[in-house]
């Protein structure tokens, strides 16, 4: 503490509050070096996070023509001429030959067909619609399994069958459509999908409608089962609730998946009918008086 005179002169003196101007530009620079640093830090430890793997490719696009054709490819195999399978097909059916199918890995294959229509006697014809593309082999047992034993069932119906509603035949996928799994049967048109059959009445009957008459699509599905290594509906996954696949896998000792629930109409339960209670007696008014009190 001042005292005496001291005190009086530096009481006496205003204080003032010095205000040192700052370089505005140079406080810019480095807030803005200093946001720089934050973000080259920032950026150094993304990129020090893995990426996830990506998903590999379905099929590698070929880059020659014998990688596209694949290993059981023969040039000598290449013909104009009509294989033995093609000869005996075209008794019984319409078909057209298709060239050899070049697809990735074993996709496709030689002695494909299209399959028009199925030959009945006096000139009757069952349609294919659309018409699938096969390998002749399975072509030939499709068209007998229609001609033989689907024909004469669907005529117990009270009409003959006259065409065949397709749902899938030859497509280059793996099972199910589903990626990295094995190469289906229809990559290699040894395979084909059934939705209906259209009668000459005009009548369309779907192979999974549970109102069809149960009897035919039990006999159906037993007719099927022991022409086909492999029969799928309703019952074997999602993917065959509304068709019928069908093809003729090989597999170790024989072994045969027929897999079709034959359905029918859920049913509907009627509630029982509950009498209702005796309704209860009236109950008498009350008797009023009408004397006042005074």
């Amino acid at each position: 503490m001042r005292y005496g005179a001291a005190a009086d002169l530096a009481s006496s003196v205003p204080r003032i509050n010095a205000v040192i101007p700052a370089d505005t530009g140079a406080m810019r620079l480095l807030i803005a070096l200093a946001c720089l640093a934050g973000a080259g830090s920032g950026m150094a430890i993304a990129q020090n996070i893995p990426l996830p793997r990506p998903r590999p490719p379905l099929w590698t696009e070929p880059h020659s023509f014998r990688e596209a054709a694949g290993p059981d490819f023969n040039s000598a195999d290449v013909s104009d001429v009509s294989t033995e399978c093609d000869g005996r097909l075209g008794k019984i059916a319409v078909i057209d030959p298709m060239p050899r199918l070049i697809g990735p890995d074993a996709c496709g294959g030689g002695d494909m067909v299209r399959l028009d229509a199925v030959l009945l006697a006096g000139g009757e014809r069952i349609e294919l619609k659309p018409a699938p593309v096969l390998r002749c082999n399975f072509a030939e047992s499709l068209a007998s399994w229609l001609h033989d034993e689907a024909a004469p069932r669907a005529k117990k119906l009270g009409a003959a069958l006259r065409a065949v509603e397709t749902y899938d035949d030859f497509e280059c996928r793996s099972r199910n459509r589903v990626a990295g799994a094995k190469l289906s049967e229809h990559g290699k048109g040894d395979a084909v999908d059934l939705r209906a059959f259209v009668l000459a009445d005009g009548r369309e009957v779907g192979l999974t409608d549970v109102n069809v008459a149960k009897d035919f699509r039990d006999d159906l599905r037993e007719s099927a089962c022991h022409r086909f290594t492999t029969v799928l509906g309703p019952g074997s996954d999602s993917s065959h609730e509304t068709h019928i696949h069908l093809d003729l896998l090989e597999r170790r000792q024989g072994y045969r998946l027929c897999q079709w629930d034959v359905r029918t109409p859920p049913r509907t339960e009627i509630a029982a009918r509950v009498p209702l209670p005796i309704p209860r007696p009236p109950v008498p008014a009350a008797a009023v008086n009408h004397e006042r009190r005074l």
